[in-house]
């Protein structure tokens, strides 16, 4: 795949709602800006797109995990964005089939399932990369998301493919429901 460019956004918590953040969330996405190969046909095998997913999942996490500085992965989240050629099942193709086990591998496990976002858009299209923490989806604490936003992407024939991770939950958290203490992490939703 034809990468054009790899953003990095790392969101790093430190006041709330006037209170301190101790130790400080930090959140990151990584996302791809690619050519779709795909953009203005219908094509029936979105074989290659599955394919390139693997790689790229591999860099992606690898380049967001970095970011965390050495603290383990709490959440992680992924998400795309169609050029307006593109269909959202690009985007699927991407994220759905195969590129999970690199972030699984990426981030030292995930029982949970990986949540997802993705729409059509032109360039400057925000997308909210959904978060949950990584072995228990029903962790309340870390329902949460990180807004990806590249000025210049997607153009109508390109993708945009990114995985984000975060160290901690929300900040100051406080709705009560399954802690990370308390989860289990066998079924990967408690």
């Amino acid at each position: 795949m034809d990468i054009r460019k790899i953003v990095t956004i790392v969101d790093e918590i430190h006041m709330e709602a006037g209170r301190p953040v101790d130790p400080p969330v930090r959140r990151v996405v990584v996302a791809a800006v690619l050519m779709n190969p795909f953009a203005g046909r219908y094509v029936e095998d979105l074989t290659p797109l599955i394919e390139e997913s693997v790689p790229l999942g591999e860099r992606l996490t690898a380049a967001a995990v970095a970011q965390l500085g050495g603290k383990p992965v709490h959440s992680y989240g992924k998400g795309g964005i169609a050029g307006t050629k593109g269909e959202l099942e690009h985007v699927a193709a991407m994220l759905h089939p195969k590129l999970g086990t690199p972030v699984r591998e990426g981030v030292g496990g995930g029982k949970a399932i990986i949540p997802s976002a993705k729409k059509r858009g032109g360039p400057g299209t925000t997308l909210d990369v959904p978060l949950h923490y990584k072995d228990a989806a029903f962790v309340r604490t870390h329902f949460d998301a990180v807004e990806l936003r590249i000025p210049d992407a997607p153009a109508d024939d390109e993708l945009v493919i990114a995985v984000a991770v975060t160290d901690g939950g929300r900040p100051l958290p406080r709705v009560g429901g399954l802690t990370v203490d308390e989860a289990v992490g066998e079924d990967g939703l408690r």
